[in-house]
C-alpha cells in the first residue's frame, strides 16, 4: 500500500459517477469544477467522511453508543487516509480574529504549549529570562558584592508621567529618606514634585550597607521589603570607594526579581499563561494592532497633499480652509513660535516645524482662545498634531458610514508583526518583533 497520498477508488456518492483520485501527501490540494460536479462530495461526503469513521471505530462500544454509527461512504476504497479534519464550507462568519487555528482548536493547545514548555528570551537584549527566589538573591548580592557599599532599591514609577507630588509625600511617611529620580539620588523633601509633562523613572532607597556574611540578617530584610515596594522586583545599586577586578563598578544598576526577568536590561514579565499567547486577549495582543495582525496609519502625503497652499487656503487636506476653531489657533501659536504664518506655503517651512505640525509639538505653546489678541485670553497648552486628530477620528464607534469613508481616505494599512519563535528539535521560545 502506497502511504505516500490518498488513494480514492470508485468514488459514488451523490454526483460522483466511479471516480479515482490520487491526492499526494504533504502537498495543498485544490479541488476545482463546475457547480454540481462533486467537489464537495469527493472532499465532504467521501474523504471526510471515511476518516471520521475511522476515527469513531477506535473508540469503545461504550463510547460509540453516545456518538451513534456513520455509515460508511459508497465508495469502493480508500488507501493511505490519515486523520482529518473539515472546516466547514460557505461558512458566513467574517469576523477578522477568527483564522484556521481558532476553527479547528488547534490554536488553544498551541498557547498552553507556549505557557507550559516556553522559554521566555528579552526582546530587547536577546538574553534568556531567569527567575530567582529570594535567598538565592541574597547569595548573588553576597558573591557579587562583597566588601562594598550598595543601594538596595525599589522600582516604584517606570517611565511614566507625572508630578508624584503625593508619592514622594507617601515615601516620606513611611520613613524613608532617599529616592533615586531619573538615575539620580535625592532625599526626599516636604513637598517634593516632579515636571509632569515628563517621563521618570523612580526608585525608593531602601537599604544603605556593605555587603558581608555577617550582615546577611540585615540584607535579608532589606531585599525582603524591596520585593514588596518593588511588587516583586528590586535592584542593587554598586558604590564602591574604588574599582574592584571581577566586581560590578561604581554606579552600575543590577535588577532582581522573583518573576521571569531579563538581566541586562531589567524588564520583567510575569509567568506566562495561555491568555499571554492569544491575540484575542487584551494581555495576549500587540497594543498596536490589537491583535488583527494589521496597523492603520495616517498617510503623511495625503494629509499634505499639496505643499505649495498655505494652511489657511486648505494646505491640510483633514481640515479645509482656515476657520476659527480652537485647533486652527493652536496651529497658528505653534507657527508664530517659528516665525512663520497661516499663509506661508508648507513647502516654504522647514521639515522640523512641518513634523511638529503633523505629530504634535513636546513643548506647551500658548494658544489665544478667543479671536482677541489679549494676553488674558492666551493659555498655554500642547499641540497633539495633525495626525493624533485624524486617528481620533478613524476610532470613533459612532460614525456613519460617510464619515468613516472620509476618515479612512487619510489612512494607509500595513501589517504588523508579533512572531512565535519554535524549534520543533529544541526547546519552545517567544518573543516579540
Amino acid at each position: 500500500m502506497d502511504k505516500s497520498k490518498i488513494i480514492v477508488t470508485g468514488a459514488r456518492s451523490n454526483n460522483l459517477k466511479n471516480i479515482d483520485v490520487e491526492i499526494p501527501h504533504k502537498s495543498l490540494t485544490v479541488v476545482t469544477g463546475l457547480s454540481g460536479s462533486g467537489k464537495s462530495s469527493l472532499a465532504f461526503d467521501t474523504i471526510y467522511a471515511e476518516g471520521q469513521r475511522r476515527y469513531i471505530e477506535t473508540f469503545s462500544a461504550y463510547a460509540r453508543n453516545f456518538l451513534g454509527n456513520l455509515e460508511r461512504p459508497d465508495v469502493d476504497r480508500i488507501t493511505g487516509l490519515s486523520p482529518v479534519i473539515s472546516i466547514e464550507q460557505k461558512t458566513t462568519n467574517r469576523n477578522p480574529r477568527s483564522t484556521v487555528g481558532t476553527v479547528t482548536e488547534v490554536y488553544d493547545y498551541l498557547r498552553l504549549l507556549f505557557a507550559r514548555a516556553g522559554e521566555a528570551y528579552s526582546y530587547l537584549s536577546g538574553q534568556k529570562m531567569v527567575k530567582f527566589t529570594e535567598e538565592q538573591i541574597i547569595n548573588l548580592i553576597i558573591n557579587d558584592y562583597e566588601g562594598q557599599k550598595i543601594y538596595v532599591l525599589a522600582p516604584l514609577v517606570r517611565n511614566r508621567k507625572g508630578h508624584y507630588k503625593e508619592l514622594f509625600e507617601s515615601i516620606r511617611r513611611k520613613g524613608y529618606i532617599n529616592v533615586r529620580v531619573d538615575g539620580e539620588l535625592r532625599e526626599v523633601k516636604p513637598g517634593m514634585k516632579l515636571d509632569r509633562y515628563r517621563n521618570h523613572d523612580i526608585e525608593v532607597v531602601i537599604e544603605k550597607l556593605v555587603v558581608n556574611e555577617k550582615y546577611r540578617h540585615r540584607l535579608t530584610e532589606s531585599v525582603a521589603l524591596a520585593m514588596k515596594q518593588g511588587e516583586g522586583i528590586m535592584m542593587i545599586l554598586s558604590m564602591p570607594e574604588e574599582t574592584i577586578p571581577g566586581r560590578p563598578e561604581p554606579g552600575v544598576l543590577r535588577h532582581y526579581s522573583k518573576r521571569l526577568m531579563c538581566p541586562e536590561t531589567g524588564i520583567s514579565y510575569r509567568d506566562p499563561a495561555p491568555h499571554n499567547f492569544s491575540f484575542n486577549s487584551p494581555q495576549g495582543f500587540c497594543p498596536k494592532c490589537k491583535g488583527l495582525g494589521y496597523i492603520s496609519a495616517v498617510d503623511e502625503d495625503k494629509v499634505l497633499p499639496d505643499r505649495t497652499l498655505s494652511v489657511r487656503k486648505g494646505a491640510i487636506a483633514p481640515l479645509g480652509p482656515f476657520k476659527n476653531t480652537l485647533i486652527f489657533r493652536q496651529i497658528t501659536a505653534l507657527l508664530n513660535k517659528y516665525d512663520y504664518t497661516l499663509d506661508t506655503p508648507i513647502a516654504d517651512m522647514t521639515n522640523d516645524v512641518v513634523d511638529e505640525l503633523l505629530n504634535g509639538s513636546d513643548d506647551r505653546i500658548k494658544v489665544q482662545i478667543t479671536g482677541i489678541n489679549s494676553e488674558a485670553d492666551a493659555v498655554f497648552m500642547e499641540y497633539e498634531g495633525v495626525v493624533k486628530y485624524v486617528r481620533s477620528l478613524q476610532q470613533q464607534t459612532d460614525l456613519s458610514a460617510a464619515e468613516q469613508k472620509w476618515a479612512d481616505q487619510f489612512a494607509v494599512t500595513s501589517w504588523h508583526r508579533w512572531i512565535f519563535r519554535t524549534s520543533m528539535t529544541g526547546p519552545v521560545t517567544w518573543s516579540r518583533v
